[in-house]
């Protein structure tokens, strides 16, 4: 039996468009440094590692800014899933307790989060958009309500 069912599902981006918005000043900031290392020192003359692990790095920031533009938060009778790199879920019967928190004063830029208790993890899921911030809200008043 599940304690919570939403009225009807909430599909939403996972971050906000301030997020992005920051997430790509900071991207371009680090591509534009790693450009100017690039043509500063002699990349060619060091070993396979070095070159490796700087590869590495540029991968992973590609990817980490494309999930953060394309994640997604869904919100139904099954329980609360979110797109990434990896996928979470938790499904309704699994939650034991959930709560919304946030950063006071930079709301605008991280919006609040619902972390999710089950068993003896917690799983956070992002909302960045109303629906899914107001879905958010509807879960952690009903849990504030089971107490």
């Amino acid at each position: 039996m599940n304690f919570y069912t939403p009225q009807q599902a909430v599909t939403g981006p996972a971050y906000g468009t301030g997020f992005k918005v920051f997430a790509t000043i900071v991207t371009v900031v680090l591509l534009v440094y790693a450009a100017s290392v690039a043509w500063r020192f002699p990349l060619p003359s060091f070993g396979m590692g070095v070159k490796a692990l700087l590869v590495g790095a540029i991968v992973m920031l590609g990817v980490s800014y494309y999930w953060f533009l394309r994640a997604t938060t869904t919100v139904d009778a099954t329980g609360i899933r979110q797109t990434w790199l990896y996928d979470k879920q938790v499904e309704w019967r699994d939650v034991r307790g959930a709560k919304m928190i946030g950063i006071p004063y930079f709301s605008w830029l991280f919006p609040p989060r619902m972390v999710v208790r089950t068993g003896n993890s917690f799983t956070t899921f992002n909302g960045g958009s109303q629906a899914v911030l107001i879905e958010f809200a509807k879960i952690s008043l009903a849990f504030q309500m089971k107490k």
